[in-house]
């Protein structure tokens, strides 16, 4: 006997009774990985949808515009703190290690508790960091609350991507797509006012910046946004958050140690933390597999679709993202560009996504994900060898921003599919999909990051170390291309 939806035995069906509905129920539901039917249809669309996507799209941005403006201040921090390089850059490296930890249980938290909920803490937090942010005096403590701040900007995606999903109906596909383009816009607005207050001001003004904006949000999300729940097993995993952020941890502070002058890899402090970084990896894995309700599943981590998506998201992060994070410090290590024309690059680059990302979203369900995914990580390479190699005869300046926007249109080729794709997978649990593949880039950014800086905190010449940095980050989006035809294809909307 099989059970009602709600509860009530039904009598099981012959083979030529079952034979005409089971034809329409292929047709009107699908099977997520775990082998479970989804909803026959997505919910209905909200008559606010387009106010309630603006309201998420303004903490999107916001966490956007901060994380671009950071990268620019890197050498301003550096001479205002009397700190190294090395740890300057986990200025931009705390930011990403939380958001690594905070995606996933966010995206969880989301399903159960809200997504509301989740994204107005979220706010608060954000706002409360920017502000104490802005007041530190030293190194360590500004390091601490970036961390702090990032629990606020990692809960951002994987709840707005659940408040879209619940909203926009058959449409959320391409809503979640449209996501692509709300990180550009940051990118485009916060270099040039990150270059203005530190041209006309100091570092501590990219953070006092946010709050405004926070106080804001806080009150739009408060009367826009619709409560939602999925309810869901409300245990939380905290083992599981422990080892995945001692993994992390672990591996970064062993990283990092490598950026001093007498450091070695055969040091102490290089091999305890990867010790424990390996340990961690270990158990965390075997917790996946075999422990109650993990907040990452492993059929989430290798499952069928999965592991390969979950590869290309952390090689697409590890040299898209972080290759983005260092192009400032780039052009002022290697040619001596100013602060405020510096920044410009990462516009050049926002505009050039910006320009396609829109079209490549609208032609997802005609194009599939493996072609754009191809054509963008082409096009990420050439801007990659093209930043390192300016002509004679063409300003530095015009060069470099030339070839950013370059790997901006492969970026507005390469991320909407590579998100949809994932989404697609298990299109009902969007939050908690959404905040594993963010997971999984700001991982790869943290590895990337993490090593070139303590490569560079070593070099004679950092500019020219940055150049070869860039140049293996090519030859990564290359070597990820043959995974892209493991990826499953999928036409039409989810």
């Amino acid at each position: 006997m099989s059970r009602s939806p709600l509860g009530r035995p039904v009598p099981r069906q012959t083979q030529s009774e079952a034979a005409a509905p089971a034809t329409v129920e292929a047709q009107t539901t699908k099977t997520d990985p775990a082998g479970t039917d989804a909803p026959p249809s997505p919910p209905e669309a909200s008559p606010r949808r387009w106010l309630i996507f603006a309201v998420v799209s303004v903490a999107l941005f916001m966490a956007s515009v901060d994380h671009t403006v950071v990268a620019i201040a890197l050498p301003s921090i550096q001479a205002d703190l009397g700190t190294g390089i090395e740890w300057a850059g986990w200025t931009v490296t705390i930011y990403s290690l939380g958001q690594v930890l905070v995606m996933p249980l966010a995206g969880k938290l989301s399903d159960q508790y809200g997504r509301k909920k989740v994204f107005v803490v979220a706010v608060i937090l954000f706002t409360v960091a920017s502000l104490l942010c802005g007041l530190v005096d030293n190194i360590y403590l500004l390091v601490l609350l970036r961390g702090v701040q990032a629990i606020g900007g990692g809960a951002f995606m994987p709840a707005a991507t659940g408040i879209v999903a619940d909203n926009f109906g058959p449409n959320r596909d391409r809503a979640v797509g449209m996501f692509t383009s709300i990180f550009p816009i940051g990118g485009i607005v916060g270099p040039i006012i990150g270059g203005m207050l530190l041209t006309y001001w100091n570092w501590r003004a990219i953070f006092v910046v946010n709050i405004p904006i926070g106080l804001l949000l806080l009150v739009l999300a408060l009367l826009v946004i619709p409560e939602s729940r999925t309810p869901v097993n409300r245990r939380l995993d905290v083992y599981g958050v422990v080892l995945l952020g001692a993994l992390i941890l672990g591996m970064m502070l062993g990283i990092t140690s490598l950026g001093g002058k007498d450091s070695s890899p055969l040091s102490p402090q290089f091999l305890i933390p990867e010790a424990i970084a390996v340990v961690a990896l270990v158990l965390f894995l075997r917790h996946a597999s075999r422990g109650t309700a993990p907040f990452i599943p492993i059929r989430l981590i290798r499952g069928r679709g999965f592991g390969v998506m979950n590869l290309i998201n952390f090689l697409q992060g590890s040299a898209a993202i972080g290759f983005g994070a260092l192009v400032p410090l780039f052009a002022q290590a290697r040619f001596g560009i100013p602060i405020l024309e510096s920044g410009t690059l990462m516009t050049a680059r926002a505009i050039g996504m910006i320009c396609i990302a829109g079209a490549a979203v609208m032609a997802l369900r005609r194009t599939g994900y493996r072609m754009p995914m191809i054509a963008g990580f082409s096009l990420l390479a050439v801007g990659m060898v093209g930043i390192c190699f300016p002509p004679p005869g063409i300003p530095q300046v015009l060069w470099l921003a030339i070839a950013t926007a370059v790997t901006g249109l492969g970026m507005g080729l390469s991320v909407p599919a590579g998100n949809n794709a994932v989404l697609q997978l298990a299109p009902d649990e969007a939050a908690g999909v959404a905040g594993l593949r963010g997971m999984f880039r700001q991982a790869g950014s943290i590895m990337a990051i993490s090593i070139a800086t303590a490569v560079m905190a070593r070099s004679h010449d950092p500019g020219a170390t940055l150049s070869v940095v860039f140049l293996i980050f090519a030859g990564v989006i290359i070597c990820t291309i043959p995974l892209v035809f493991k990826v499953p294809e999928h036409r039409g909307s989810w």
